[in-house]
């Protein structure tokens, strides 16, 4: 039997929904559950960063952190660890795709619904794995809720409504946790160093141009623009392997075809072999960003 019956990811500042599984429960406590859940999550920003409400035979647990805030609904015989544990493993998915613009830019319900089958599979996974297999991971949350146990609430706490009506909340600012990244390789060292040389050869180049360009010949612009550009691609690509972000793939993509497209226009103020260069530092700076993951979590805490 399932102990986790549904889960969400919210906005802690307005308590907008952001995510949330598919559940076709129609206990009409659960439902009334349901319920309180919403009314809960507009007013998260007042409550400590973890807590559970209690009442009709379910509980309510919440996690907080920086800007998003996960809750599930679960029943009272599903352990208090096991709803942490799940619910830090949906946040740190959730954050992991998605970074701090998106989800404050976020104007509409739900507007991340592809992440739904991803906290399927997550609330799957803890539903129907034993507590055997997930022994460290369930430890590790256990001695973090020694130490900071969570606020503990009753569904028919007439004072969420109230807090609610009156808007009596107090913002608590809750620090956003870091992903660290891989270490960088000697490789990826290597296409730093040449894509910053790349940058400051096409900077050089693009600022001569200009000079003359806006002096003597102006058909030279789209020359001169077509070097900058290529300045600011290599840059950028130097971001993305050093910073992690969302849709890393589809932006070194658009950076490398970028550099391929500017070197092929300034084919005649490079010969082949310079364009060749340029493009095979842009190629190996994609392949580093592609291949540089997160840094990998305890193997039993994922799916």
């Amino acid at each position: 039997m399932s102990m986790i019956l549904f889960a969400c990811v919210v906005r802690v500042r307005d308590g907008l929904p952001l995510s949330a599984s598919t559940d076709f429960h129609l206990n009409q406590d659960f439902l009334e559950c349901r319920k309180r859940l919403k009314a809960l999550s507009l007013i998260l920003a007042q409550y400590p960063d973890r807590g559970t409400a209690t009442g009709r035979g379910f509980s309510i647990h919440f996690h907080s952190s920086g800007d998003i805030a996960c809750m599930g609904i679960c029943t009272s015989s599903c352990p208090t660890v096991m709803a942490f544990c799940f619910l830090e493993e949906l946040q740190w998915k959730f954050s992991a795709s998605y970074d701090s613009t998106s989800i404050s830019l976020a104007a509409r319900p739900y507007a991340f619904l592809e992440f739904d089958n991803i906290i399927q599979k997550v609330k799957y996974h803890f539903n129907y794995t034993s507590c055997s297999q997930m022994k460290n991971s369930l430890e590790k949350i256990q001695e973090e809720l020694k130490f900071h146990p969570p606020v503990l609430l009753k569904l028919e706490d007439t004072e969420l409504m109230n807090g609610m009506i009156n808007g009596h909340t107090e913002v608590h600012m809750g620090s956003a946790p870091t992903y660290r990244m891989q270490p960088v390789t000697p490789l990826g060292i290597l296409s730093l160093v040449l894509n910053i040389m790349c940058g400051a050869l096409n900077l050089i180049r693009g600022v001569h141009l200009a000079e003359y360009s806006f002096q003597e010949d102006h058909e030279g612009i789209g020359n001169v623009i077509a070097f900058l550009l290529s300045f600011l691609a290599c840059i950028f690509q130097c971001y993305l392997y050093l910073f992690h972000g969302s849709s890393r793939k589809m932006k070194a993509f658009v950076l490398f075809f970028s550099i391929c497209l500017c070197n092929i226009y300034l084919y005649g103020l490079r010969n082949i072999w310079q364009i060749l260069f340029h493009i095979g530092v842009a190629s190996l700076s994609s392949y580093q960003i592609l291949t540089r993951q997160l840094m990998e979590k305890q193997p039993d805490f994922g799916v």
